[in-house]
Parts: C-alpha cells; structure tokens; sequence
C-alpha cells in the first residue's frame, strides 16, 4: 500500500491579481518539491472534475449558480476584496472537491492508506452562502459528507492546523453531529472566527485558539492537551486534514513561530491517532501556506511522514 498525490494542472489555472498572495506560484512551489527523488514512492493520481452536484452536499443551489455567475469569460473578477476569479478557476475549484473525493475513495476503497490532496484554491474559509478568504467550496467538508452518505461512515473528524480559522468547515458542519471538527489557529487574526466557546449545535467543534507568536512548544502542548484527547473520545473512522503551513515563522500573512519540524510533529501525532482509531486512515488536503520556501518545506515534512506511514 501507499500514499497518494492528488492534483492537477487545472488548478494553476486559477489566477489572481499581480502580488496577491495566493497565486499559482504556491503549488508550483510544492509541486516541483513533491517532484523530488524522495517522492518516488507517491502513487501519482489526478485530481478528477467533480460533477457540481458534489458541491451541494454542503452549498446550496443558489450559492453555486451565484459562483458560476461570477467566473469571468477574460480577464479576474473580485469575489471580496481577497477573493478573486478568472476563467480558470471554476475547473480548479472542482478539481479541489474531485480530489478530495477520490483520496477518500480511494483511502476507504484499499487502493492508498493516506492521501494527500495538492489543490487550488483552498476551501476551508468558504462558507455555505458565501465565497472568502481565497475559497471557493468547502473541500474537506464536502469530504467528509462523501465518506458519511456514499461510504456509510458514522464518525469523521477533521483536524485544521492551518493558522487562520477554517469559519467555512465550521459554518458548513455545524449542524452536523457525525462529524468532529477541530481547530487550531491564531487569533486575533483573519477571519475572526473561533473562540473556544463556538461548540457546534451537537458539541462537535473543538476550536483551540493560540496568540499571535505562539512557538512550537505552545502549539505541541495545545495537540497534545486539547486535540488528541478530543479525537480520541471520538473515535473516527476517517481523519481528514485540512493542512495548511502559514503558521511558518516566515509566512507574511500571520505571527506564530513554528517551523518543518512542527509540521512534521503534529502530522506524525495525528496518524497515531489514525492507527489507533481507523487503521491509519487519513486524507489532507491543502489549505494555505504563503511564503514559497516555507510552504514546500513544510508540505515535504507533512508528506514525508504520510510516506513512512504508507509503506
């Protein structure tokens, strides 16, 4: 068995204004590094189109007209002031639902034991009526709804450690008690979202905020104190990821103060849980992560452990 890498060229395809800075120079970035001898071992998949009606697991009929609406025939049209589109981008954005689709098919199929999903733009910030914070659908949420109704699971937790709040995962799973949401982040920051009193209406969100240059020990005591316990009264049959490296010491759009190191702790941390709970079940998918080196560096350090753990 192995770990598979899920992408596409579609999803450079998706292009934003001069100096924005999530700009298809990012999954370039991570793309030539997981292109490295020492990802010879990743079984290689492309990230399928997803039917629209896959996007309406989580997302309303009007919501994703409303998005069709706004792709532009030439040239990019703002969304919000962060939040751009271009020809490119609605075929990149279902190439993020496909591939995440497909790695949990095939993580609950045998076909891998991990996955990870390379895609832009992310999906955590997309709420389920409204377009932010560079996303457009709700990847890992639309997941995680795949894996309960086509995949008959009762339990599927997802762990964000992207340093912003994933609001869209949170706003769109709310209501949905067979599924833990947990997250860590800084605040205050973007996009103002989870305090640790936001529960969920069946207390099946974990929102574990840090403050703003919190280190590496501060993050690993948060895992170790708050998120693991937590997944582990759980008991998932899946974990899902939401794997984003703007925590970096380097990343311009925060302040924490972790390194590759960090990433590669908590990725091991979160498949001991996966072993003990689900056989080692884990799909991740990319969320943000903005300063080039950083970003690949930690994307190699959180895909190396996926490997180890794969073979």
């Amino acid at each position: 068995m192995t770990t598979a890498l899920l992408t596409h060229s579609d999803c450079l395809g998706h292009v934003t204004p001069p100096g924005h800075p999530e700009r298809v120079a990012r999954l370039e970035a991570v793309l030539r590094r997981l292109d490295q001898p020492g990802f010879a071992a990743l079984e290689r998949a492309e990230a399928p189109l997803a039917d629209p009606d896959a996007v309406l697991r989580c997302h309303p009929q009007s919501y994703l007209d409303r998005v069709l609406g706004t792709i532009p025939d030439h040239g990019i049209t703002a969304v919000d002031p962060d939040t751009h589109v271009s020809p490119g981008s609605l075929k990149a954005a279902l190439r993020g639902v496909g591939g995440a689709l497909r790695a949990v098919d095939m993580v609950l199929g045998g076909a891998a034991d991990n996955a990870f999903v390379a895609t832009r733009p992310p999906g955590h910030h997309a709420e389920r009526e409204t377009a932010m914070g560079f996303c457009l659908f709700g990847n890992v949420a639309i997941a995680a709804k795949h894996a309960l109704d086509h995949h008959g699971l009762s339990r599927v937790a997802i762990m964000d450690f992207d340093v912003h709040h994933g609001n869209g995962t949170q706003d769109l799973l709310w209501d949905e008690a067979r599924v833990l949401f947990v997250s860590t982040h800084q605040m205050p920051l973007y996009p103002g979202t989870g305090s640790s009193t936001e529960r969920g209406a069946h207390d099946n969100i974990l929102n574990v905020p840090l403050p703003p240059h919190a280190d590496s020990t501060r993050f690993r005591d948060a895992i170790d104190g708050q998120v693991i316990p937590a997944l582990q009264a759980f008991r998932p049959e899946l974990l899902l990821l939401s794997a984003g490296f703007d925590g970096h010491r380097d990343d311009p759009l925060a302040q924490m103060e972790l390194d590759r190191q960090d990433f590669a702790w908590v990725t091991q941390r979160l498949c001991d849980l996966a072993d003990e709970s689900c056989d080692g079940k884990v799909v991740s998918t990319l969320e943000g992560g903005y300063d080039l080196e950083a970003l690949a560096d930690g994307v190699a350090a959180h895909v190396n452990v996926l490997l180890e753990r794969g073979s």
